[in-house]
This record gives structure tokens, C-alpha cells and sequence, in this order.
């Protein structure tokens, strides 16, 4: 072993180490299971809907949340206690067997994702307009607590490039962020990195925001399509870290 190669490969290591210890993951699952253990808990918006169907399992020798949707929708969704500040960036896995071929989010009749993850922020009153905190109450009144303040959803979609941002077709207090589009990477897992605090700062303009709730889906009521799904490995890391610990063996 070559000088040069050692000190790369402890430098790696201490990389690892110093990652893992500045890092807050959100899913550790054991073993397959029918229903997603807690913290996670469907979350049904619309009860006239059918709910989308989820579970943990291995997938391509990934432990993963698995999502099924046939004309459904619900959140699979799970408290967040996360400093931004210190640690902002989301790194997950996912997959989709194929995007949806009808979505469209610019429409509300084509707001469905083969797969998306939802992050929901709380904020203090004074971030809020008056007419924001009405529309607020009455969205309450139909939809429950579940309604945020404001959210994120970063999507896989069918047809705008990656990067593309837009206000959901129902509410601008949530924005549409495209994370991965189209079927080039469909049938495979993907890694996904995004800094959540300047998306918010970006979106909404605040720095105040707390987020609360990490949720996911595959959603298809709009369009009445089916999808297939997976989620795996959610953790928050701190700005220059890593997502994962391949992505650093890589590099030498």
C-alpha cells in the first residue's frame, strides 16, 4: 500500500466519520413489513380518494418504502426535528418504474407524480400576510391540520427538465421543485441532494421557517394512472458533506 493511498484512504475515513457524526437520518428500517412502522403514518387528504398503498421492502437490496398508486393519493408522511442551520440538505433515494404519460403540474387535472417528497414548514405569524393566514384557516376547515403553513415538493416528473419551479396548480404556499423527469433514469435508483433551507429562503423568503414534517408519495387521483415507487435512505447533512458514503470511495 502506497503512502499516497493510505493517507487518501484515512482521509476518506475520517471524512466518513466526521459525516456520520453530523448527519440526521429519518428512516432506519430492519426487516420488510406490510404497513411503514412509526414515526411514519398515512396521512388521507381526501377521504373520497383511494389511499395509496405503502410498505417497506427490499428492493433491489434496498430496504425502502415502497409506494403503489392506482387513481390514489395519501402522504406517507413523519415528524422532522431538524436544524437547518446546521444541517440543510436532504439527500434521499428513490425510484420510479415510469413516470406518469398524462401529468401535467402546470394544471390542477394533471397535479399527480409518479413519486415526490413533501417537506412542510411552520412559521411564525409575522412571515404571514393576513389574507395568507385566512386562506390558511379555511384550507384548515376542508383539509385538516395537515395543511402547512408552507411546503416544498421536490417531484419526479414527466415533462419539465430538472431545475424547473413553478407554484402547485391548487396553492402557491406549497412550490414544485423538479428533482428528476422523464424515463432516463427510470427502473434504477437515484440519488437526490437538494439544501432545503435555501429553497426555502429561494421560494418563500424567509429564514424563520421550522420544518416539521418529512412526507412522500406517488400520487395519481388527477390523472387516474398507476405508479410504482421507492424511497429510501433520508438523512439532513451538513452543506459540504456527502450523501452517501460510495460517492466518497469514488472519488479515489
Amino acid at each position: 500500500m502506497t503512502l499516497r493511498y493510505l493517507v487518501l484512504l484515512v482521509g476518506s475515513i475520517f471524512s466518513l466519520q466526521t459525516q456520520a457524526s453530523n448527519e440526521v437520518r429519518l428512516d432506519h428500517f430492519t426487516k420488510e413489513s406490510v404497513d411503514v412502522p412509526s414515526p411514519w403514518q398515512v396521512v388521507q387528504l381526501d377521504s373520497k380518494v383511494s389511499p395509496t398503498r405503502y410498505s417497506v421492502t427490499r428492493w433491489d437490496d434496498v430496504l425502502a418504502i415502497e409506494a403503489t398508486a392506482e387513481h390514489s393519493m395519501a402522504l406517507l408522511a413523519r415528524p422532522v426535528e431538524v436544524d437547518l442551520n446546521r444541517t440543510p440538505v436532504l439527500c434521499w433515494r428513490w425510484r420510479v418504474d415510469a413516470p406518469l404519460a398524462q401529468a401535467d403540474m402546470a394544471t390542477k387535472e394533471g397535479d399527480d407524480y409518479a413519486a415526490r417528497v413533501y417537506v412542510s414548514f411552520a412559521m411564525p405569524a409575522s412571515a404571514l400576510s393576513f389574507m395568507t393566514r385566512v386562506k390558511l384557516k379555511l384550507a384548515r376547515s376542508i383539509y385538516g391540520d395537515a395543511v402547512p403553513d408552507a411546503a416544498i415538493n421536490y417531484v419526479w416528473d414527466n415533462r419539465y427538465p430538472v431545475g424547473t419551479r413553478k407554484p402547485n396548480a391548487y396553492t402557491d404556499r406549497t412550490r414544485m421543485i423538479v428533482a428528476e423527469s422523464g424515463a432516463t433514469n427510470a427502473g434504477k435508483w437515484v440519488v437526490a441532494r437538494h439544501d432545503v433551507r435555501q429553497d426555502m429562503i429561494t421560494e418563500f423568503g424567509s429564514e424563520q421557517a421550522q420544518l416539521v414534517q418529512l412526507s412522500v408519495a406517488s400520487d395519481t387521483d388527477n390523472t387516474g394512472e398507476n405508479a410504482h415507487a421507492g424511497f429510501a435512505d433520508f438523512k439532513f447533512i451538513e452543506k459540504e458533506s456527502t450523501c452517501f458514503a460510495e460517492h466518497v470511495a469514488s472519488k479515489f
